[in-house]
């Protein structure tokens, strides 16, 4: 009878991996993880002329670091900032001005170091037309006045992205994308509502702009819906990135924790990192796989977990909710047992519908982030 069962439990496994790999194409390469301190840690450590030891980012908590940074200078501030743009960009309880300051110096030089690779006789057409990509991009992040909370060209590329004005709004929100977002995705106009600038310009919007939304693409997302969509491996190397981030904000802006959206493979990020009272306000997910626990009760009972509805169209139903074996993430957040308050998702549209303007769940994510929920 157990050898019945084990074969059963094998073969719902394989069919959530099937599942998982049919429904948005094979991707048989896998990602390696971008983890660890920004570039250029090394020398920002070393870097002690004139003043005090700064913290080292591999190590230092978000509230040392806020520490540091409130003993400098002002002028002490900007001379690190220059020298070390790319670090104090993705430092954790920096303040937020400087931090707006070092990634667009850090996006200048890359474009720079891009333009030149575009034009280097030794690299291939394939090399020069990525590198004009990538160089168009960084261009677009820096138009416009818009702040950029962190930025890492290591891997896929990295981002965040501040929509609305983190120093006065009421209320903060923070989006965790799924699969398939990264530099060069964060913002496409193709499905903009599936991508984290989209979804965060909406959220905006919809709460009249009391609340300042980050569009956080600040781990390695599965590419396709291959065997990473399907593990847990990358969700774990987020899930620390994101609590850093959540920390960070505790002791960098001024309002209460902000509200967490969690999109698809990013709920289970969400779940993985477990957020506290102190690092968020509550917790939504949508077109969730699973959370990678069992249910709600796993979580901190002091972070009020929301589930969005599945519509009808959207393809993550046909998932599987299994664990095993390191496949799957478990059970639906949506389901009556796992113990997440519901919400409505009328009038949402496929996998990446759910923040269109006009469907019941973005009106709803609206009164969550702004405390009503």
């Amino acid at each position: 009878m157990r050898r019945f069962r084990f074969g059963r439990a094998v073969a719902a496994t394989a069919v959530a991996l099937a599942a998982v790999l049919g429904a948005g194409g094979w991707a048989a390469d896998t990602q390696t993880a971008v983890t660890g301190p920004p570039p250029g840690s090394a020398d920002w450590t070393a870097d002690t002329s004139p003043g005090p030891r700064p913290p080292d980012p591999a190590t230092a908590a978000p509230a040392e670091v806020a520490a540091f940074f409130a003993g400098l200078s002002p002028a002490r501030q900007d001379a690190l900032t220059a020298r070390h743009p790319l670090v104090v960009g993705n430092l954790d309880g920096a303040p937020v001005p400087l931090r707006y300051r070092a990634n667009a110096l850090a996006l200048a030089a890359e474009r720079t170091r891009e333009l030149a690779r575009a034009a280097d006789p030794a690299l291939t057409p394939q090399d020069h037309e990525a590198a004009r990509t990538r160089a168009e991009r960084y261009r677009a992040l820096l138009d416009g006045g818009r702040h950029v909370l962190a930025f890492d060209p290591r891997g896929r590329g990295q981002v965040a992205e501040v929509f609305g004005d983190l120093a006065t709004a009421r209320r903060t929100a923070v989006i965790v994308p799924g699969s398939d977002i990264d530099l060069l995705r964060f913002d496409r106009a193709s499905d903009p509502y599936g991508t984290p600038a989209g979804m965060a310009r909406a959220l905006l919007d919809a709460t009249g702009r009391q609340t300042a939304v980050i569009a956080w693409a600040g781990y390695t997302t599965p590419l396709g819906l291959g065997p990473d969509a399907a593990t847990e491996d990358l969700a774990r190397a987020g899930a620390p990135r994101l609590a850093r981030l959540l920390d960070g904000l505790a002791v960098s802006t001024p309002q209460p924790p902000p509200t967490v959206f969690c999109h698809s493979y990013g709920s289970v990020v969400c779940g993985l990192a477990r957020p506290t009272p102190a690092q968020a306000s509550g917790m939504v997910v949508l077109g969730s796989p699973g959370m990678g626990v069992d249910s709600a009760a796993d979580l901190d009972p002091g972070v009020p977990l929301w589930a969005t509805a599945r519509n009808g169209s959207d393809w993550i139903g046909d998932v599987p909710n299994v664990r095993l074996l390191g496949l799957g993430h478990g059970a639906d957040p949506t389901g009556p047992g796992f113990g997440a308050h519901p919400l409505p998702a009328t009038g949402a549209h496929g996998h990446t519908g759910y923040f269109a303007p006009g469907t019941a769940s973005l009106a709803a994510y609206a009164a969550v982030a702004l405390g009503r929920g």
